[in-house]
């Protein structure tokens, strides 16, 4: 096999990756959009953890949410618990990186809020800490996982489980198609009154 070829077969992985999670997921994806604008309605907020990757993954939506993604409209509240360094290695110095988000949730997570947790293997210590935190206080869970989705599926009120991937990558590939949808479906059905914004 060239290089070529090595490239055609990992967009054809995907490519399967993606369309078995959109028959497995379809409807929860929805319903996460839903579950989301009705959080946002109340007044609650999105905070989105996980690791490497999954990180960026947080970033990347908390970044949709604020600014926008394709429909103009006003700021949605998301917090990504991965990009403030300080906090990071202060609660992974003093308490150990096991604690990580727990801290970060214990701040700032009220109930009603939503906490998007985002692992490759559905078994990151500190993000199923979190949850595990966040369902305490009140807060409603959604996974984004990959595999067998791990401790995460069975805590999350709704899981996203990318099954069929063969990989981290192949996982979090489809993982971001994910992110896009619940943002869309968000803004074009469930959040009505944001979208005389655009005219």
């Amino acid at each position: 096999m060239n290089w070529k070829e090595y490239l055609i077969t990992t967009s054809d992985e995907s490519n399967r990756a993606r369309s078995a999670f959109l028959e497995e997921c379809g409807d929860a994806l929805g319903e996460v959009a839903q579950l989301l604008g009705h959080c946002i309605k109340q007044g609650g907020k999105l905070l989105i953890l996980g690791n490497g990757g999954s990180a960026a993954d947080a970033q990347h939506m908390a970044a949709e949410m604020v600014g926008r993604m394709m429909i103009e409209r006003p700021p949605l509240a998301a917090i990504a618990l991965t990009t403030d360094t300080s906090n990071l290695t202060a609660i992974g110095n003093d308490y150990g990186y096991d604690w990580v988000f727990v801290k970060q949730v214990e701040a700032l997570a009220k109930p009603g809020d939503l906490l998007l947790a985002i692992s490759t293997s559905g078994n990151s210590k500190n993000v199923v800490l979190a949850v595990e935190r966040a369902k305490q206080l009140g807060c409603k869970v959604v996974s984004l996982t990959g595999g067998s989705g791990g401790l995460l599926k069975s805590l999350s009120d709704i899981s996203l489980n990318v099954s069929q991937a063969k990989n981290s990558s192949r996982v979090q590939e489809t993982h971001i198609f994910a992110i896009h949808s619940i943002v869309d479906l968000l803004d074009r059905f469930y959040l009505p009154e944001h979208l005389s914004a655009q005219k």
